[in-house]
């Protein structure tokens, strides 16, 4: 720790706000008091932070040098503007949310009164258990705050093991909207692929896919769209046309996202010069079928078996 011990408060014990406490404390930093509601967050400060005690967000923001709010995105404007108008904040204090969406505007009830705000965002997916910690070495914080809050937000960061990255004030949405589509999305993903797997009569699909997905996401973080394989860059529309009728037919419930993922993954070979105009509009006229079949086959009346080409 390269800066003065300081006094750590925490609202929303959830997955990340314990994570992020206890990893504060093991940096040599005191967690003075902890704020949870759900039996799931009580159990978290237990476990995470023993003898923290669980107090009202108020008790917790007077009692700290470094109020960390990890609570919803939705819930934290109505927490800043509560805090702040109960008087719990103070002039100096560093307040600091871990919303990816928000920037410094949700905290500005907390500026007027004094204190010191900064948004850090862990790009990082939480379990809340001491998994975490280990995980949080090398993980990229988003971090806006002014001028003065700069050098205390990257030695939070620093203290944590992270690495800070500067996101303006107007990008924040955009930055946590690619984290978004990048983390959960993959999970809706190879959930489905998984799905489809199991269909097959695979006894196995997570170990069946793990090597594949492994290799596909280094290749992918490495080269881009270079590291993109498979019908569609090839330009195989009849093997388009096969997956499309198996999907409707054995597993309908992924045929809207496997038919937006290979639109998005034909407009990039198009666009990179991998495909022939010719071939990608037989395959965009496949596509464009199997959207019709998949929103019929999702009414009342229709059945799944109906046929793509």
């Amino acid at each position: 720790m390269t800066h003065r011990p300081l006094g750590v408060g925490v609202v929303g014990a959830g997955r990340v706000g314990a994570v992020l406490a206890a990893a504060l404390g093991a940096a040599g930093h005191t967690v003075v008091a902890g704020a949870g509601e759900s039996d799931a967050s009580r159990a978290r400060i237990a476990a995470l932070l023993p003898g923290v005690p669980n107090e009202k967000p108020t008790a917790v923001a007077r009692a700290c040098d470094v109020l960390l709010l990890t609570v919803p995105d939705d819930m934290l404007g109505n927490v800043v503007s509560m805090l702040a108008a109960s008087g719990a904040l103070r002039e100096g204090q560093y307040v600091v949310h871990t919303s990816g969406r928000h920037g410094l505007a949700v905290l500005e009830p907390a500026r007027e009164v004094g204190a010191r705000v900064v948004a850090m965002h862990p790009a990082m997916t939480f379990t809340g258990t001491e998994v975490d910690l280990d995980r949080l070495r090398g993980c990229v914080f988003g971090l806006t705050a002014g001028p003065e809050e700069r050098a205390t937000a990257e030695a939070l960061v620093a203290d944590l093991g992270g690495r800070p990255m500067w996101v303006p004030e107007e990008m924040r949405t955009l930055y946590h909207a690619g984290l978004a589509h990048g983390a959960n999305h993959l999970v809706t993903l190879v959930t489905e692929a998984m799905e489809m797997l199991a269909a097959a009569g695979a006894d196995d699909p997570s170990g069946t896919l793990r090597p594949l997905l492994t290799a596909a996401l280094d290749n992918a973080l490495a080269h881009g769209d270079a590291a993109l394989t498979g019908p569609i860059v090839r330009g195989d529309a009849g093997t388009v046309e096969a997956h499309l009728d198996d999907l409707l037919a054995n597993a309908p419930q992924t045929l809207p996202s496997y038919v937006a993922m290979a639109r998005a993954t034909l407009d990039r070979a198009v666009t990179d010069g991998r495909l022939l105009p010719i071939r990608a509009l037989k395959i965009h006229d496949l596509l464009a079928r199997a959207s019709v079949a998949a929103a019929t086959a999702a009414g009342p009346t229709t059945t799944r078996a109906t046929h793509l080409s």
